[in-house]
């Protein structure tokens, strides 16, 4: 079973783009049967979340602290880590692949992760960074994803 990590925008809304494409990716990650694995909070985080679990599919958190209050909604497991941001990398080392949605330092330290980590990443509307694919819309991130899970 595929586990895909999820990186983006904390402050993503749900009328922004990135929240919107967060939110249908998760739901065609749960069509598909894969995990959706992230850092458990809002913005792109609850996007992708809620969109798996419409579609009943399970969803991970990786979460900044000991008690774990700061989940969105719609994270299934919650893992509690008391890390806050030094647990990005281990967001990154649970996906078998990493698809990032906007976000600022943050998410470019996951990036870097996920580089220095060889693990296959696309980007939608996030840092261009050398070794990360490019995705135009959700139909690029699918079709990426579908690719490294064959």
């Amino acid at each position: 079973m595929i586990q895909v990590a999820v990186v983006g925008s904390s402050k993503a809304t749900p009328e922004s783009e990135e929240y919107k494409v967060a939110y249908l990716l998760g739901k065609e990650i749960a069509k598909r049967g894969w995990i959706v694995v992230c850092g458990g909070r809002g913005g792109v985080m609850e996007a992708v979340c809620k969109g798996a679990k419409e579609e009943g599919g399970l969803t991970v958190g990786i979460l900044p602290s000991y008690e774990g209050l700061e989940a969105n909604p719609y994270v299934d497991i919650r893992v509690r880590t008391g890390m806050g941001w030094n647990r990005n990398p281990l967001v990154v080392a649970s996906g078998d692949v990493v698809v990032a949605v906007g976000g600022n330092w943050g998410t470019l330290s996951e990036i870097a992760y996920a580089l220095i980590l060889e693990k296959p990443i696309i980007g939608y509307r996030t840092h261009r960074v050398e070794g990360l694919q490019e995705a135009r819309n959700l139909e690029d991130i699918l079709h990426f994803l579908e690719k490294v899970a064959r």
